[in-house]
């Protein structure tokens, strides 16, 4: 892209944040892009080709959907196991923190619900602060406005760091309103962007203004099943990204940082 992606702005504390512009990509397709894409919307196909040909696909993907939710929760640093969450869901005293538990379970919540939403609507900011209302609810979370933004400035980095020696500063609360706003008008633009090049675009530009005090990560994860299960690139939700994001967490967040 030739087009910078925001600016780093000097807030009241002297530290500076980065405000990112409204999504306008300009992208340049050379060889090595129009191949990759290819092979992604043919990989993309043939997952999306896979439920007609199970047995009973509905069983698949709610398993499948608790596999992503485990990973999702372990990427943030939850340390709970598949037999912890199904010890749970069959009222047995799991070893596990049920804390710990119930993000799990929350995430199957609320995808669950967004899923249903967006065989009625249009995917929108409604449902993106619902869904993340549900993820945070009866956890450690729980306390940090879920379903809200944020009302104070939050910050990337090492435990224990200050803000002056943060990793990323995102955007400060008084300009988050406007910018998921510019989000979601991007989101339902009729324009000829592959679709998996605006779900990523999509995915980033929310983990940039990191809209929330917690649960960024997992509701950006979830936002790209959403807009590829509601532009119908999936009939069913079945494309989750946890496993390889956890598997190359040091690229992802490098590449992040890029922008």
């Amino acid at each position: 892209m030739g087009r910078k992606a925001g600016e780093f702005v000097k807030q009241r504390g002297g530290y500076e944040a980065f405000i990112p512009y409204p999504l306008a990509p300009d992208i340049t397709y050379d060889d090595e892009l129009r191949l990759l894409l290819s092979q992604a919307d043919a990989a993309l196909a043939r997952l999306d080709g896979v439920t007609e040909v199970l047995p009973n696909p509905d069983i698949f993907v709610a398993m499948y959907m608790k596999k992503e939710a485990l990973l999702s929760a372990q990427i943030e640093g939850t340390q709970v196991s598949l037999q912890g969450v199904l010890e749970f869901e069959a009222n047995l005293k799991p070893k596990e923190d049920i804390r710990d538990i119930r993000e799990v379970l929350n995430y199957i919540r609320a995808m669950h619900y967004g899923i249903e939403q967006l065989r009625k609507t249009d995917l929108n900011l409604d449902i993106i602060n619902e869904s993340h209302k549900i993820l945070l609810a009866g956890t450690r979370g729980s306390e940090r406005k879920p379903g809200n933004y944020k009302d104070r400035q939050n910050f990337l980095g090492m435990p224990g760091c200050t803000i002056f020696e943060a990793a990323f500063v995102p955007p400060p609360p008084e300009k988050i309103e406007e910018l998921m706003q510019d989000l979601e008008k991007f989101i339902k633009q009729k324009d000829s962007l592959p679709v998996l090049i605006k779900t990523a675009l999509i995915h980033s530009q929310f983990e940039t203004i990191h809209p929330y005090l917690d649960g960024n990560g997992r509701m950006g994860r979830l936002l790209i099943t959403y807009y590829l299960y509601w532009t119908k690139s999936l009939r069913r939700p079945l494309l989750y990204l946890s496993f390889y994001l956890k598997k190359f967490k040091p690229e992802y967040s490098e590449n992040l940082n890029k922008i």
